[in-house]
């Protein structure tokens, strides 16, 4: 092994306490592995030099003098041994494990609904009194923009802290739900690459049914963007939630009854954010925009972006906790970027994230830059806004929003 040039897979570290020490939980993004690593948060920067350039004797080195940080070639060796075995390295082994689960997703009759019976319930008669609840809770009568509605933001955090904002949108989009021939939801991948596209010809199911996934409209955007490009990560739908939790919903207000769906996760535009490129430049998003065009011209779709806006506090890597000062400026800065989705402008709304660096980890916005991007000159309203807390402490938070757009 000391040989071996060991190069750690795209991973999001996320900080952990064991017998009261900081360490970090490293797991496999894809979760095909059932084995997950702790280890010491002062050992963070063995995953940085992992990255396929050195050998465990380079990478010793390496820690040792840019780090200060003294490991034995043995201790490196079980390190990467326990790396190897959950699936955390690119390699051999995890490739062959990608390749056997994208085999067996692609031959199953449908993409599994993996929250059921742990998100939410796996029965549809429970699952439907509990969104019922949820929209019978709201104050007021329902409204309902009909035929107008061209597209809205639906959340994809959790029912149990975001239930009352869905409720909210989808009531809203009720009458343009049920008319709906064909539904386009974009949604957040969170463990996707710079730009991606990621398309799938699997079908989502629900509690309540199956979700056809409109094999024609994929196979369009596929050769607008490429088949290669376009079902590199498509393992990726598979634990991916943001698409799941708003097909449910599109379901529950459809009573049951199924509409063709296009399922597309986005990438990080994080290269985007640091001005490395334009997203008004990509040719993957603007041929994916003309091709999406094509196919909901003249009939009546909708674009849904499954989306969250801002993760802030220690959770999510901040150094210092959110007081009620910081959830007052979260709520401004959220307010503001709001409204750029309600004028309809892609670009504006890009802007102001990437005005601040996203320093607020804007994770919905590939999706909703998307939408944006296909229902030009959409004009928007607020259909609901929460922020929710991510931590035991109360001191970390997301943020979500409903918006309909006509």
């Amino acid at each position: 092994m000391s040989d071996s040039r060991p190069k750690i897979r795209p991973l999001s570290p996320q900080p952990a306490r064991v017998q009261g020490r900081p360490v970090l939980l490293l797991q496999d993004p894809l979760q095909l592995a059932d084995k997950a690593v702790f280890i010491p948060q002062a050992l963070a920067p063995v995953l940085a030099y992992c990255d396929g350039t050195r050998t465990l004797r380079e990478l010793r080195a390496s820690l040792m003098i840019r780090a200060g940080i003294q490991l034995s070639i043995g201790d490196l060796e079980r390190i990467v041994g326990q790396f190897d075995e959950a699936l955390l390295l690119e390699n051999d082994r995890s490739a062959a494990a990608q390749q056997a689960a994208l085999d067996d997703y692609r031959a199953a009759p449908f993409r599994p609904a993996r929250l059921a019976g742990s998100g939410y319930p796996d029965h549809p008669e429970a699952l439907g009194e509990l969104l019922d609840d949820y929209i019978e809770a709201l104050p007021g009568e329902a409204l309902s923009d009909g035929d107008s509605l061209r597209g809205l933001v639906s959340p994809h955090i959790d029912y149990e802290r975001g239930g009352p904002v869905y409720a909210q949108v989808w009531r809203r989009s009720e009458a343009a739900v049920r008319e709906a021939d064909l539904v386009i939801i974009l949604g957040t991948d969170h463990n996707g690459g710079n730009g991606r596209i990621t398309l799938t010809r699997q079908s989502y199911s629900t509690p309540c049914g199956v979700l056809p996934t409109d094999s024609d409209v994929v196979d369009a955007i596929a050769q607008a963007v490429g088949e290669e490009a376009a079902f590199e990560e498509e393992l990726n739908h598979l634990g991916e939630h943001s698409i799941e939790l708003a097909a449910v919903w599109m379901q529950h207000v459809r009573g049951g009854e199924p509409c063709p769906v296009v399922p597309i996760l986005m990438g990080s535009f994080h290269h985007f954010v640091q001005g490395e490129a334009d997203p008004t430049e990509d040719p993957t998003i603007t041929n994916a925009v003309r091709a999406l065009r094509s196919a909901i011209d003249g009939r009546p779709a909708l674009v849904v972006a499954a989306a969250d806006l801002a993760h802030i506090g220690p959770a999510f890597g901040d150094p210092q906790p959110v007081d009620g000062l910081g959830k007052a400026r979260l709520k401004s800065a959220d307010d503001e970027l709001i409204a750029t989705i309600c004028t309809g402008d892609a670009e504006a709304f890009f802007q102001v994230i990437r005005g601040e660096g996203d320093r607020r980890n804007v994770c919905g916005l590939p999706p909703i830059y998307l939408m944006l991007r296909l229902l030009e000159n959409a004009r928007g309203e607020q259909a609901g806004y929460d922020r929710c807390p991510a931590d035991p402490h109360g001191t970390s938070f997301v943020s979500i929003c409903g918006v309909v757009l006509e």
